[in-house]
């Protein structure tokens, strides 16, 4: 495995933070950023990007702290049908509350909430409240008949012009949101239109990391964004109207490129011209700028298509995804030159499986070793697999036993006898605390645990699909896990 660094995240948070500024000048009072993407953890940013920092976002906007406020836009029918977030398992709303919390808590002012497509869902009523009662500002944007494309209605006063205006004092809005769908370009745009006829000159920008615009079309990292979006039909296309405009090849993605002739005729009739000629001038992405290695993140890139085509085949065998979902990613893996086989710790993780008869796991560490683990009758296969890569890391022979029987027994007696569980073997929360109580008076023990620290970046495998408890616990540990789409016998 290769630990090099790829990308410069020092010159990006500079760079990029930089570049918004000067994006403030050219429109003169101020603009509405729309932010897509995660921002406290963008996890796929710092792996295709080996030395991007999952907080890289929030860091660079703290460089403008004190010029800018936060609107967080949030769609009502999300909070009627209790949209949830897949990677918190959380909801829409309670995602806006942690959000709200999260900024506050670095020292960024979160101006507001708007609610988009507000029609009176009693839902939205009780979370505007909720909201309200927090101290948080909340405004409502309305559904729009013909939305985009219904241009003379959208862009008067029986369309923005019927949205609350957001009050906002500070020269930069950063608008975003939970989720996609949530309505940030519309409520840039309306605001845009309310500016206006105040007589304040305000602008509109875009910061999105993926796609990279000036990274070749079938670049590895692009790619890899096409398999992490491989469910919203996100497509990567050469930007036709900059090619016509400059001459020059860049990268955008289909929506914004479809959705642009209409967005331009907006800019047109609120501003009286459009300060951009394609999807690609909206952008402020200087990411591509600060790749310092390109062969690192494109071996970082095809490491992340391959983890992506396991989770759409998990996703398939539990009814999440459909067959195109399979098809497209089957045709990213062709273009990306990559297979299964690519991946180490899934053959050694299938080869144990069928010594043992059972289920299997392998780990890979950051200097390239490979444990596996198998299943007994004390502990699941992801449980032993992490022990013997904690023995591995601490240099402890294979032989001693981290945990005694008698701290294992006792829990497994809970578990079956009283929680009412049919499997007895330790998942590997409890073997971790199992173990933390052995670190209590065992020197070894205590030793093993130290070796958490060192497993971020680690790469797992599962010959079978895992319990939740177990993919979690892979998760918090900075694991890249993949499964085979099977169920464990």
């Amino acid at each position: 495995m290769n630990t090099r660094k790829g990308f410069d995240n020092e010159k990006y948070i500079q760079m990029q933070s930089k570049y918004i500024g000067e994006r403030v000048l050219k429109f003169g009072d101020k603009l509405y950023l729309e932010l897509g993407g995660k921002l406290f953890d963008d996890y796929h940013a710092s792996r295709v990007l080996p030395g991007f920092e999952p907080d890289s976002k929030m860091k660079m906007l703290m460089h403008l702290a004190d010029k800018l406020e936060i609107v967080i836009a949030i769609n009502a029918f999300d909070i009627v049908k209790n949209k949830v977030r897949s990677d918190y398992n959380i909801t829409y709303d309670l995602d806006t509350i942690r959000l709200i919390e999260a900024f506050k808590g670095l020292g960024l002012m979160v101006g507001s909430v708007v609610i988009t497509q507000y029609s009176g869902q009693n839902a939205a009523d009780v979370f505007k409240k909720r909201l309200e009662n927090m101290g948080i500002r909340v405004f409502l944007h309305y559904p729009i008949e013909g939305y985009p494309s219904n241009v003379e209605l959208i862009v008067s006063d029986d369309g923005f012009g019927k949205n609350d205006f957001i009050e906002t004092t500070r020269p930069i809005v950063v608008v975003t949101a939970p989720g996609p769908g949530s309505g940030k370009m519309a409520t840039c745009l309306s605001q845009l239109y309310h500016e206006n006829k105040r007589g304040v000159k305000a602008g509109y920008a875009k910061f999105e990391t993926f796609p990279i615009w000036n990274l070749p079309l079938k670049h590895h990292v692009n790619l890899a964004y096409e398999a992490a979006t491989v469910d919203l039909n996100d497509v990567n296309m050469i930007d036709p109207f900059h090619l016509e405009a400059y001459g020059e090849t860049t990268v955008n993605y289909n929506r914004d490129i479809e959705v642009f002739p209409v967005l331009n005729a907006m800019f047109e009739k609120i501003l009286g011209e459009s300060p951009y000629k394609s999807p690609t001038d909206m952008g402020v992405n200087m990411v591509g700028k600060c790749i310092i290695d390109d062969d690192v993140v494109r071996q970082a890139s095809k490491d992340e298509i391959i983890r992506r085509y396991y989770q759409v085949l998990k996703d398939k065998t539990n009814g999440k995804c459909d067959d195109e979902a399979l098809y497209k990613m089957e045709l990213i893996m062709k273009q990306a030159e990559v297979s299964c086989a690519d991946r180490a710790v899934v053959s050694a993780a299938i080869r144990k499986a069928e010594e043992t008869d059972d289920a299997a796991s392998a780990i890979q560490l950051t200097d390239g070793r490979i444990i596996t683990g198998k299943t007994s009758p004390l502990l699941g296969a992801s449980s032993a697999a992490l022990l013997n890569a904690l023995k591995t890391i601490a240099g402890i022979d294979d032989e001693i036993h981290l945990i005694s029987p008698d701290v294992i027994e006792p829990l497994q007696n809970l578990k079956t006898n009283h929680f009412g569980s049919k499997n007895p073997r330790l998942h590997m929360d409890e073997t971790l605390i199992a173990l933390s109580i052995c670190a209590a008076s065992d020197e070894v023990a205590r030793k093993a645990l130290e070796g958490l620290n060192f497993l971020k970046g680690a790469e797992a495998h599962s010959s079978v699909m895992l319990s939740q408890v177990d993919e979690t616990v892979f998760k918090k540990l900075g694991m890249n896990l993949t499964c085979e789409a099977v169920y464990n016998k």
